[in-house]
């Protein structure tokens, strides 16, 4: 049996999310595929986003890359924006 060549390296609650992260990946030059169980993507395809899990897959090679620039990514989503701080 062949090796898989691609690797999981996350499950995002939402397809929003997983697109983001996506676009986040492939500017940095590391390919994506998502995988998510098509019922909840099916029967509620935009009004409700948070339904069902996404696997992010990347290949072997770009994983460890991949999973520092997720976590760049979450840190960033976390960080207080600037005009807050100085009132």
């Amino acid at each position: 049996m062949d090796e898989m060549k691609y690797e999981c390296i996350a499950e995002i609650q939402g397809r929003l999310d997983a697109d983001l992260i996506e676009s986040y990946l492939e500017a940095h030059d590391v390919d994506v595929e998502l995988v998510q169980e098509s019922l909840g993507h099916t029967i509620y395809p935009v009004a409700i986003d948070g339904l069902g899990r996404v696997q992010i897959f990347v290949p072997k090679g770009k994983a460890l890359e991949a999973r520092q620039l997720l976590k760049a990514y979450q840190e960033l989503l976390v960080q207080e924006p600037e005009d807050k701080k100085e009132g």
